[in-house]
């Protein structure tokens, strides 16, 4: 039994935090039940008068004065993409996304909210990267409301909780690459900006979807080591891009080198022993490899010479 009661008592605590259409209508026929509450008034009034009868005269004020006051109370407006949601005595009675003129009971009470589409761009936050590097990031989120109930419940107060959640987002995808990799051997935040903007997206949706938000787009928007090791990662990555430069260079001058002497040899241009064709070899990759312009020197004599 016990059993049975929590299980009831969950569910319905969850169809509290989902949201439900509220019992409201349009505010203009409300209108209207104003304007005939005035005419009758006015009529019984200046019947009243005329028959010299207060009683009458002051019981149709009452009646049409309560009846006005009645439905004044229940008007509120609603802009496009506002939303309110109607409570009765701080129950959840359902929410309502109509805009314009707009009538409840007046003993229901209303809490607006926006259903807009936000936007918001986080601080620049220092955090180690995969390898423990100190970065600098900060990302911009474009995020709505699509569950009022659950917005205003479930947490506190939602506009906090998604800053709050947008930080701890972006620590956590930040922790999980590296920011550069030279090698290209691995997903990094700088090389891989679409695949770690889907990660944030989809981490940012886990952590706020309980308080009825949606994340439309998440991207970062400001990315760099920390300036404490700015310079030195500046040169490290310096020294990586000319490591990696030489080392295609090398590999292209060689492979240049031995189709030099393969054709050499196959149309039987010239025979060469071993120490001229180590000589030439030396010659070919100085050539090719050296980052200043080389100068021939021509030999007037035979090649042994």
């Amino acid at each position: 039994m016990a059993q049975s009661i929590v299980t009831a008592s969950e569910a319905h605590a969850l169809r509290l935090s989902q949201e439900r259409p509220a019992s409201t209508q349009s505010g203009y026929p409300m209108l209207l039940v104003i304007l005939a509450a005035v005419v009758a008034a006015v009529a019984l009034v200046w019947t009243g008068l005329q028959r010299g009868d207060d009683l009458m005269v002051g019981l149709s004020a009452w009646v049409c004065g309560s009846i006005i006051l009645f439905v004044s109370v229940g008007f509120y407006f609603l802009q496009p993409n506002q939303a309110a949601a109607i409570l009765l005595f701080g129950d959840y009675r359902g929410t309502d996304r109509n805009s314009g003129l707009r009538w409840r009971l007046p003993w229901l009470t209303r809490t607006k909210i926006s259903t807009r589409i936000h936007n918001i761009t986080s601080d620049k936050l220092k955090v180690n990267d995969l390898r423990g590097n100190p970065i600098e990031i900060a990302a911009n989120v474009v995020w709505r409301v699509t569950d009022t109930s659950q917005a205003l419940f479930d947490v506190d107060n939602y506009m906090e909780f998604i800053e709050i959640q947008i930080e701890s987002a972006v620590r956590a995808i930040a922790g999980q690459y590296p920011y550069d990799d030279i090698e290209h051997k691995e997903l990094t935040l700088r090389g891989d900006a679409e695949v770690v903007n889907a990660e944030l997206e989809k981490e940012l949706q886990d952590r706020v979807a309980r308080a009825g938000i949606t994340i439309d787009e998440s991207r970062l928007t400001h990315l760099a080591y920390a300036q404490e090791i700015a310079q030195a990662m500046l040169r490290r990555q310096q020294a990586e891009a000319v490591i990696a430069a030489r080392a295609k260079l090398v590999l292209g001058a060689v492979s240049m080198v031995e189709t030099a002497l393969q054709m050499l040899s196959e149309k039987d241009v010239v025979h060469l022993d071993d120490e001229r064709r180590a000589a030439m070899v030396s010659n070919l990759m100085v050539v090719l490899c050296s980052e200043r312009e080389t100068h021939p020197v021509v030999n007037a004599g035979s090649l042994y010479q």
